[in-house]
């Protein structure tokens, strides 16, 4: 099957190999001209703009994005739309807010262009592993789209699946996202407990791999733990700033919303906002008080 990538990335420039290497026509695009020229020498074909690449491409195409949530999918839509056709089809993997999918989709229905929402977890190391894709949209986009997906996931009948109509995708990747939060704060809290009771010299990285075989706990992120602990057992390179990329505050809004309790969620959040602020004005103001009710000792900066 033919297909165009726009974003070659290291996730979808992993994607587009892992197509290409089972047979797929992949024709990519970037902005950065040394990433097209790193994709050229994979072997792949990199188109020189997104018109060159639109036009290889026989109708009804299938484009996939994999650029940033937000306005910049909006523009290259709006871009693309003039020149495509009937039936042509985008696909949205990253990680866009599900309401933007669900609005999208309508906007290009009104040009007859097909829009599905893939929502995409594997990170770097998908290319080998395979991607799990939680899929939204039309069921004939979907049915069309089958060997693309059936390619990219860990084999064709695991790791993907048709979730609902367009929106469903990233909703879902949304909420695995949230999930992720929850599990990656409670293994650091567990290994910061462990790290800070010194009188036992805990090994981290020998109990990681103890977990790691048939306990309740084992998981993909404990092996990245071990893998982690192994080769920087105190971190001490690695500053404490945890960085979002929004997900975690979609599923918190959305909880919300739909008045649904999590309470895990949202403090893995609100852990990772905390450790951006090196300067903490609310801590500062906690010590104060205490000072102010209690007389406690404030220790100067």
């Amino acid at each position: 099957m033919k297909l165009a990538m726009i974003g070659l990335g290291r996730m979808g420039g992993n994607m587009a190999q892992r197509l290409a290497r089972r047979g797929h026509f992949i024709s990519g695009f970037d902005p950065n001209a040394q990433t097209r020229a790193e994709f050229a020498r994979k072997g792949l074909v990199a188109a020189a703009s997104v018109e060159a690449l639109v036009h290889e491409l026989r109708p009804p195409r299938a484009i996939w994005l994999m650029i940033p949530a937000g306005q910049p999918v909006d523009d290259m839509i709006a871009r693309l739309g003039p020149m495509l056709e009937a039936h042509d089809v985008i696909i949205d993997g990253g990680n866009s807010y599900y309401k933007d999918s669900m609005r999208r989709a309508r906007e290009l229905a009104q040009q007859r262009i097909d829009f599905v929402d893939v929502g995409t977890s594997g990170g770097i190391w998908g290319m080998e592993e395979g991607y799990s894709l939680m899929v939204g949209g039309e069921n004939a986009t979907v049915a069309r789209l089958k060997p693309i997906f059936e390619t990219l996931a860990p084999a064709p009948d695991l790791g993907w699946g048709h979730v609902g109509p367009a929106g469903a995708g990233h909703f879902v990747k949304m909420v695995h996202n949230g999930i992720e939060y929850g599990l990656m704060q409670a293994y650091a809290e567990g290994f910061a407990l462990m790290q800070k009771k010194t009188d036992f010299k805990l090994d981290l990285h020998q109990i990681a791999e103890i977990w790691r075989n048939g306990s309740v706990v084992r998981s993909w992120l404990l092996d990245l733990t071990a893998a982690t602990l192994l080769g920087n057992p105190v971190l001490g390179d690695v500053a404490p700033f945890v960085a979002d990329s929004g997900e975690g505050r979609w599923t918190v809004a959305e909880a919300i919303d739909l008045d649904v309790p999590a309470p895990i969620i949202t403090l893995a959040l609100i852990a990772r906002l905390r450790s951006r602020d090196p300067d903490s004005f609310s801590d500062k103001l906690l010590a104060a008080l205490r000072h102010a009710f209690g007389g406690h000792d404030i220790r100067k900066e």
